[in-house]
């Protein structure tokens, strides 16, 4: 299964990789050195496939859980200051994306959006300190009556050029279901308030819809 996000550009990538192939086929009449090229054209589209997949993921929903709304490994747990929402300390909890990761955003809790804002700028790696208040990003804030208010960002990264973020105000989120898309790389940041009890350590590999990030 494929995200609706990726049909497009898997589109035009088998016209030009069939275009490509019979290039080769009929200018190219050295068998192994057209096999090779040949192998490239098919192996940069499999990557593309693999980059917009959406595969189902078994949600336990559960109002008392923040789970993971996207594929990655952990990068950062500590406190910061969250300056645009909540203006105070919070728990920051971000997971980078490679692209070889599954791109889909979904809503790590279930709850009422209040606030879903974009905003231009940098495309610093993802990894980066700044990135999250200077690369280009969405910010969504979901309302839960166990939780209070969970935000968590979109952030562009040094290859990833489109954010898509589904999330608008009044919409009602379901947990684990599809909030957005990031296309080619890219990460997530999580604020939390102080106190959650955090499930997950840095450099663990999480799963979206599924993995537990936190809890009450």
């Amino acid at each position: 299964m494929f995200h609706k996000e990726g049909y497009k550009i898997i589109l035009i990538s088998i016209i030009l990789l069939l275009i490509a192939i019979l290039t080769t086929d009929k200018f190219i009449e050295i068998n192994w050195l057209r096999m090779a090229i040949s192998s490239v054209f098919i192996l940069f589209f499999i990557l593309i496939l693999q980059f917009f997949r959406n595969p189902k993921r078994n949600t336990v929903q559960n109002s008392e859980h923040i789970i993971s709304p996207v594929d990655g490994k952990v990068v950062v747990i500590e406190e910061v200051f969250e300056p645009e929402f909540y203006k105070k300390k919070m728990i920051q909890v971000s997971i980078f994306m490679s692209p070889l990761n599954v791109h889909v955003t979904r809503y790590p809790i279930s709850g009422k959006v209040v606030y879903s804002k974009y905003h231009p700028g940098k495309y610093l790696v993802a990894w980066h300190p700044k990135a999250s208040t200077e690369n280009e990003r969405t910010t969504i804030v979901v309302k839960n009556e166990t939780f209070g208010e969970v935000l968590y960002r979109q952030i562009a990264g040094a290859v990833a050029k489109r954010i898509v973020n589904y999330a608008k105000v009044d919409d009602t989120a379901v947990q684990g279901e599809d909030a957005g898309f990031i296309k080619f790389g890219s990460r997530v940041d999580l604020f939390l308030p102080i106190g959650t009890k955090i499930n997950v350590k840095l450099e663990q590999k999480v799963k979206g819809g599924e993995e537990i990030i936190a809890s009450m």
